[in-house]
């Protein structure tokens, strides 16, 4: 009994040895990515523009379009935004005005397009849960426009938690189920166009549903699927390609994005941002929905 127990027990040491061994190289391996300095980034002659229609078209995107207050709080002034428990971590969105913990007064310009739209803090290493993928197709125009608005905003004194990301969080990072650095992903050195006119077309649908986030959860191809880094009480994103929405009539759509609600009266899911879309304008929506009539069908992929 003595000898069986005494090899029970040198095989529970040897497995508790090797779980650790294991995670000291998944906490060793997820540190020098989320440490890795990104260098030779250009720098872009981006300025806040502080004048009434900017600051109009501004407080649009962040809320509207780009959805700034989702993750950052409604006014902006950074809030716990992910709490997935102490196995994937707790994801903290930062305070963006210029109060007391806020980012506005610390960072020029230029940090602001760096962290926006290349997901990297001035000192080079990469943001966390940024979706800087989006907004880094962001016009010149468009960002020098949100930049002005963040810079206007009422200064809130909060200091945000520190992101903790667990040891699954870090295995699902590695396996590429967890999209934490947009810096990763990013094409660094592609160029920014200066301006998309708005307007009721498929080309201006295209630059909305990037920067609007749409790519994000429903995939590049739009297919749809579960959406990378959500809890499992998340539904998988709707195909929004005319193999997953070709039923749909363009008032259908409209409905979604401004109440909420399927074709057939059904609710969406409030993971959907509708609150936020149904503040698009007619134009806006119409565009997206050209765009969405204009891409190739594809079948929802099982991510």
């Amino acid at each position: 009994m003595r000898r069986w127990m005494g090899r029970v027990g040198v095989g529970v040491g040897a497995l508790l040895a090797l779980v650790l061994v294991s995670l000291a190289g998944v906490y060793g391996f997820t540190a020098r990515r989320m440490g890795r300095h990104w260098d030779g980034i250009p720098r872009e002659r981006i300025a806040a523009r502080t004048d009434t229609a900017s600051l109009t078209r501004g407080r649009h995107l962040a809320t509207a379009i780009g959805k700034c207050v989702d993750c950052h709080g409604p006014d902006l002034g950074g809030r716990l935004f992910i709490d997935a428990g102490p196995a994937i971590g707790e994801l903290y969105a930062t305070n963006l005005t210029g109060g007391k913990g806020g980012v506005a007064r610390a960072y020029t310009d230029a940090d602001l397009e760096r962290a926006i739209r290349h997901g990297v803090r001035p000192d080079g290493t990469p943001l966390r849960f940024m979706p800087a993928e989006e907004f880094n197709a962001m016009s010149d125009d468009d960002l020098e426009a949100l930049l002005g608005y963040l810079r206007s905003l009422p200064p809130v004194d909060r200091e945000p938690g520190r992101t903790r990301l667990g040891p699954l969080g870090r295995v699902l990072y590695l396996a590429g189920k967890f999209p934490l650095l947009a810096a990763e992903r990013i094409d660094q050195r592609a160029p920014h166009t200066r301006t998309f006119t708005p307007a009721p077309t498929a080309e201006y649908g295209r630059y909305l549903a990037r920067i609007g986030g749409c790519t994000g959860c429903h995939g590049e191809d739009l297919a749809g699927g579960p959406i990378p880094g959500t809890p499992p009480d998340i539904p998988p994103a709707q195909n929004l390609t005319p193999a997953g929405i070709g039923s749909w009539t363009e008032q259908d759509f409209v409905r979604a994005l401004r109440e909420g609600k399927r074709p057939d009266g059904s609710a969406i899911n409030p993971f959907m941002p509708w609150t936020y879309t149904a503040q698009m304008t007619d134009d806006e929506i119409r565009a997206v929905w050209l765009y969405l009539r204009s891409v190739p069908p594809r079948v929802t992929a099982s991510r």
